[in-house]
């Protein structure tokens, strides 16, 4: 089962998009079953990989190792541990509830749904490469779907934002294989598992590795994103159709983060001796997503710049440098997924049943789609950290773990200025409810539908998970501290 299990994951994907091309005269409802079962198929695996894996374990499991191009020493080489599995689940999860989100698609169905899965399969293969070479190339993948996804499905300015995006993409990325070239260059090694257990010691050359780090740490920094290259994060959001901003939001961003965990695997002294810089991009990003998200009239936009206010969290806790603090940051990883591809996806109901997103034109939503207001406030409720949600877990692990960093110098000046992220959090989240939930009835809106019964379906699956990993953290703690701990080993910590 082993032998074949990760690479069932990763490209099932990709077979149901080969059933759904090849096979002739396909109506638009066969389509959909198709990448429904397709889907379903990887979060069952997916689930059955997180069973199986051994919590007291700190080590690469479900391990695939192949050669692949002998003459750069490159190889098909795939595993998990406890950092990447929750991100895989995730994933998955995010799958399934992307078709379901699209169940209504009628543009151009066969090509949608087949872009769609060929993003899961991207991302799912960033999540399990253990070569860096793979990485980059699951990492490149992605940029296609989203691309058209966007400009074909998308809707306002969709070309300008897709093309942005692309940009901004492939200039992080040809940085970041810079950074994978001289790192070849300096140890001969692509294999991400002896690159993070050896270190840089194991360079034969003379290339300094701050230079490398900071080539790779771009293409990261560009997709989590991190403070000032997040601009083209709110229009891909805003003009995306609702199942490429839920993918979007709830684990393409997750790729920069997790990359960043990898990288300070690899170079725990240049991290720790740039840490406070990053920390510093870490609370900007926090304070500014947040004070910016507080002036937005656009209901997909502010959930888009609440983003950059969180992942500023994630930051934060991976360059805090702690064991606890890295929980924190890939608990928070997991939980922003499940929150704001909840509130992208009743945002996506609201805007389809009202025709409307202008934030200062809504009021009353609570009487006439009572459904859909209750996810959407649930999900807020997690978004400001909440106790018993899955954002209050986080945030608070993420907190305690940094501000009890014995790592980096000054940390607890960051900590408590990040901490102006929560007041920020809750203002924009409350201002949000209030304006388009309560107040006067709008009569224009009286004749809105109210969430269906699929979409309470795939809403409730969201709302569940929030509130296990709140009430329950353990459930996911226990798979990430045993890896978390063994990155902050290689610091000596």
């Amino acid at each position: 089962m082993n032998f074949n299990l990760l690479s069932l994951i990763v490209f099932l994907p990709l077979v149901g998009v080969l059933a759904i091309a090849l096979i002739p005269r396909l109506s638009s409802k066969a389509v959909k079953y198709l990448a429904l079962v397709a889907t379903l198929s990887v979060l069952a695996l997916a689930l059955l990989l997180l069973f199986f894996f051994d919590r007291g374990a700190s080590g690469i499991q479900f391990e695939e190792l192949y050669s692949w191009i002998p003459a750069i020493n490159a190889h098909y080489h795939l595993g998990v541990d406890g950092i990447s599995l929750p991100m895989v689940v995730l994933t998955a999860f995010l799958g399934l509830v992307a078709v379901l989100i699209s169940w209504k698609v009628e543009n151009r169905v066969k090509e949608f749904f087949i872009w769609l899965l060929v993003l899961e399969s991207s991302i799912l293969g960033v999540f399990c490469s253990l070569d860096l070479l793979l990485f980059f190339v699951f990492w490149e993948i992605e940029v296609i779907p989203m691309y058209f996804l966007i400009s074909i499905w998308g809707n306002g300015r969709k070309q300008y934002s897709a093309t942005k995006y692309v940009i901004y993409t492939l200039a992080g990325s040809a940085l970041m294989l810079a950074g994978i070239v001289s790192l070849y260059y300096a140890t001969d090694s692509l294999d991400m598992v002896a690159l993070a257990n050896n270190g840089y010691a194991m360079a034969q050359s003379v290339l300094p590795a701050a230079p490398i780090f900071f080539l790779l740490l771009a293409g990261f920094a560009v997709k989590l994103p991190v403070f000032p290259l997040h601009t083209w994060l709110p229009d891909a959001h805003t003009d995306a159709p609702t199942a490429a901003s839920v993918f979007l939001a709830g684990a393409l961003i997750k790729m920069g983060g997790y990359g960043m965990i990898r990288l300070v695997s690899i170079f725990p002294p240049v991290a720790q001796q740039y840490a406070p810089i990053l920390l510093g991009l870490a609370v900007t990003g926090v304070v500014y997503g947040g004070a910016i998200t507080l002036r937005q009239t656009d209901l997909k936009r502010l959930i888009a710049y609440s983003s950059i206010s969180h992942m500023g969290f994630v930051l934060l806790g991976i360059f805090a440098l702690s064991q606890t603090s890295l929980v924190g940051a890939s608990l928070q990883m997991v939980s922003h997924g499940l929150i704001t591809g909840l509130l992208f996806a009743v945002a996506g109901i609201i805007m389809h049943n009202t025709h409307e997103r202008d934030i200062s034109k809504m009021g009353g939503l609570a009487r006439q789609m009572p459904a859909a207001s209750t996810f959407f406030i649930l999900g807020g409720l997690g978004a400001l950290g909440l106790p018993a949600t899955s954002g209050f877990a986080a945030e608070f692990t993420t907190f305690l773990g940094s501000f009890t960093s014995t790592e980096v110098s000054g940390v607890k000046i960051f900590v408590l200025v990040a901490l102006l992220g929560v007041l920020l959090a809750a203002a924009y989240i409350l201002w949000l409810i209030q304006r388009v939930f309560f107040g006067p009835v709008l009569p224009v809106f009286n004749e809105a539908k109210d969430a269906d019964k699929l979409q309470k379906f795939y809403c409730g699956m969201f709302i569940a998970l929030i509130f296990f990993i709140g009430i329950y953290p353990s459930s996911l703690t226990s798979i990430i501290q045993n890896s978390a701990a063994g990155v902050i080993k290689l610091l000596g910590g």
